[in-house]
């Protein structure tokens, strides 16, 4: 059993017992939250039910573990013979979820 849900603008397979990385969440750690945009889901019998756009009646039930900062992006410019070179850093705030129930 399986789901693809909606979360940030960005789409997520999730399973019961997953552990999801998303984009930071305005949530507490240790905080239940419900997501009822599930675009589709697939339960155990094989059946699928694609939403249009949204499953009716279809949530998944998160518990929000913590939020912590994904890897390191370094970018790197420069303009060749001119002695032009730039290199910044980035890490992107994420939050990580646990998938409790797919209903």
């Amino acid at each position: 059993m399986y789901a693809i849900v909606k979360i940030g603008g960005h789409q997520y397979k999730v399973s019961e017992n997953d552990a999801v990385y998303v984009n930071r969440l305005p949530n507490q750690p240790d905080e239940k939250i419900e997501l009822d945009t599930v675009l589709l889901l697939k339960d155990g019998k094989g059946e699928i039910t694609v939403g249009k756009p949204y499953v009716e009646g279809a949530t998944v039930s998160a518990t929000i573990k913590d939020h912590v900062k994904a890897d390191k992006v370094i970018v790197f410019k420069k303009k060749r013979r001119k002695g032009y070179r730039v290199k910044n850093g980035h890490r992107q705030a994420i939050t990580r979820l646990h998938i409790e129930k797919i209903g």
